[in-house]
């Protein structure tokens, strides 16, 4: 009977410093998304006067818009749970998830746009490169789509949020200004895929077993892109970057 009331009353104890654990780790992820972020496009948009960035299009300065936004939505909604205004959170997190189904749409007609333009990493011709802002958009919507239905789950959806936003991060990571190197894209999508790893090392931390929300996201994300990069050596991937092509040509030329 004692060892109940003494092992209730630590628990009580312990409940209060989880919190804060938990409020000072998500805020710190969104923020080292947001550096990181911050630091991938500082020279070509951010520090460039966004509005007067030297973009190749209006499309791509919609697209950067839409996914700054989320960046900064995520820090937002991340100081609200830490502050304590959960329906101010919940609220946004409506707008979120419409902002989310709108970045996916930009995201594949912003990559389409690039293979139109011939753009691709050196030593990756464009066909085979346009499986990565494709499938990113992918995974960030299946993510995020399964992060709004666990809302009411707050553990399970803020790990869903913030991996789902690491699928996000190759395109800010491969343009790190330092020294170049060899196969930038696979290189990138690793770094991205250490928030994974993160949320799975403070998982064992706090609770000592891995939350199932990190483990089974995780796997999906990681098994996931290694499997693209293969499937993007392909014919068949190969005749469908044709076929946008094509689709992306003719719209532009209408």
């Amino acid at each position: 009977m004692a060892t109940a009331v003494l092992e209730q009353t630590q628990a009580h104890r312990t409940a209060p410093n989880r919190r804060r654990y938990e409020h000072l780790f998500f805020s710190a992820m969104a923020l080292l998304i947001l550096a990181t972020v911050f630091l991938g496009f500082a020279r070509t948009y951010f520090l460039a006067g966004i509005f007067r960035a030297p973009l190749p299009n209006w499309l791509i300065h919609v697209h950067g818009a839409a996914f700054s936004s989320w960046i900064i939505l995520l820090v937002t909604q991340t100081s609200l749970v830490s502050a304590g205004r959960t329906d101010i959170h919940r609220r946004l997190g409506v707008l979120g998830f419409a902002l989310a189904s709108l970045m996916v749409v930009l995201g594949m007609v912003a990559g389409t746009d690039a293979l139109r333009r011939g753009f691709a990493p050196p030593g990756i011709d464009a066909k085979t490169f346009y499986i990565i802002p494709i499938t990113d958009m992918l995974f960030f919507g299946t993510l995020v789509f399964f992060a709004f239905r666990a809302r009411f789950n707050p553990p399970a959806h803020k790990r869903l949020i913030l991996i789902g936003t690491s699928a996000l991060m190759i395109a800010a990571v491969s343009r790190w200004p330092f020294a170049a190197v060899n196969n930038k894209v696979l290189i990138a999508t690793l770094i991205s895929d250490s928030v994974v790893l993160l949320i799975a090392a403070y998982d064992l931390f706090s609770t000592r077993k891995i939350h199932r929300a990190t483990l089974y996201a995780g796997i999906f994300l990681i098994v996931a892109q290694q499997i693209r990069f293969p499937i993007a050596q392909t014919a068949a991937w190969h005749a469908v970057a044709t076929w946008a092509l094509n689709i992306a040509n003719s719209l532009h030329g209408a």
